[in-house]
């Protein structure tokens, strides 16, 4: 593919930061998912109401796009003879490489971990006894290399692959800001109601209102759903340390996209509402996935692709889409495994969502970097809103449907 001169906007992070209060952090959910708050922005105006309204402000002509992977119990405690304590946090699979064929493995796999308390783990094998159908069995940890993730090798005797086996082990890995341990009402909180295929180390949070009456009156209303899959990596709380976010390295993701929900998203061009900003960021690359389809032998998008193309003649979602159709059907295949680095920052124009449900965000993440090229420069006003209408913060916080109305 001809390599084009990169385009990006010299934005700095500095620009936004906003006083989060830690009283103002959720620390546990809602009783009631869909008793949370609800921040309404449209047409340039901000107000409220409770997120089980929502239905009321959704367009009935509208598509709404879930992420619907389901957190697996990432973290796991060893203990050590000398009773040390050592937190294997697994990040993404290295073999097998995907997280359907690594969590599906049966007695061996390894994984690229994130380690606490690393200093006190020298070369021994971990070993963690669990029970399983009333049987004791054991799961052991071998370090393979230490690089900027420790790359780790699993092994366990117990006859179930490694998804029962982290059930059986591991913790629910609640973000690291909640300051406290995972307990029992993070397995089912942390989820959302429709959650599937298991991958994801992160929630996609925006999900974590919706509740089956929710879900029930959107769909009595005419709203279309659909589902994609992107396991949420760890990546999605990595801070930009960067003055320009340009300089920040984005995190890869990877997705599952049918054929059919392509031409789904093709006939309702328009109307599509993001539930979260995995789903943003997973629909804007399929755009830049198709404009490119021509020149890339592989479905994948790197972190500043999007604007190296940005000022080219612009191409319609449809084409787009219909573009990545016609590759498919070329590899005859209905259903594609794709891969995006994209970084969404100010001053990037949106071409796939005209609304984005979302919670409220960390100050200097790219979180919030997205919010603002969705809104502009009104995403402190609503921040602002938010922070003195007694609005809750973060994973377990209050949630906002935000209009792009240019």
């Amino acid at each position: 593919m001809k390599v084009k001169k990169q385009i990006v906007p010299e934005i700095l992070v500095s620009d936004y930061i906003y006083a989060l209060p830690e009283e103002k952090i959720a620390r546990y959910p809602n009783s009631q998912r869909d008793n949370s708050k609800l921040l309404l922005y449209d047409k340039g105006k901000i107000s409220e109401c409770v997120f089980s309204q929502l239905p009321g402000f959704i367009p009935k002509s509208s598509l709404l796009v879930f992420n619907n992977s389901k957190v697996i119990r990432a973290r796991i405690f060893f203990r050590k003879a000398t009773g040390a304590s050592i937190e294997v946090f697994c990040l993404h699979p290295a073999t097998p490489s995907t997280f359907e064929e690594s969590l599906t493995s049966a007695h061996c796999c390894s994984w690229r971990c994130a380690v606490g308390n690393a200093k006190k783990w020298k070369d021994e094998i971990l070993e963690k006894v669990f029970e399983y159908e009333g049987k004791k069995y054991s799961l052991k940890a071998t370090k393979l290399d230490v690089k900027a993730d420790f790359l780790i090798m699993f092994e366990w005797d117990a006859p179930v692959d490694f998804s029962q086996t982290l059930d059986c082990c591991g913790n629910i890995p609640i973000p690291p800001y909640l300051k406290r341990d995972s307990e029992q009402i993070d397995e089912y909180s942390y989820q959302t109601v429709y959650s599937k295929l298991k991958g994801s180390v992160a929630a996609p949070t925006a999900g974590l209102h919706f509740t089956d009456n929710v879900l029930t009156a959107l769909k009595d209303k005419g709203v279309d759903f659909e589902e994609i899959t992107l396991h949420v990596g760890a990546g999605t709380f990595k801070p930009i340390k960067e003055k320009l976010a340009h300089k920040h390295e984005m995190h890869c993701e990877t997705f599952i996209i049918n054929r059919s929900t392509l031409e789904h998203l093709r006939s309702k061009a328009g109307d599509v509402i993001a539930v979260g900003t995995t789903s943003a960021r997973m629909l804007e690359s399929l755009y830049w996935l198709g404009v490119t389809a021509d020149d890339n032998d592989t479905f994948s998008l790197s972190q500043w692709e999007a604007y190296q193309h940005k000022n080219e003649a612009e191409m319609s979602v449809e084409e787009a889409f219909t573009r990545l159709i016609n590759k498919m059907d070329s590899q005859k295949t209905v259903s594609v495994r794709a891969s995006t680095e994209i970084m969404i920052i100010p001053g990037y124009r949106f071409r796939t969502i005209k609304g984005l449900i979302t919670n409220f965000h960390q100050p200097e993440s790219t979180l919030i970097l997205l919010v603002a090229a969705f809104v502009g420069d009104r995403w402190m006003d609503i921040y602002d809103y938010a922070l003195n209408s007694d609005f809750r913060f973060l994973s377990y916080g209050d949630c906002s449907l935000l209009f792009n109305n240019e």
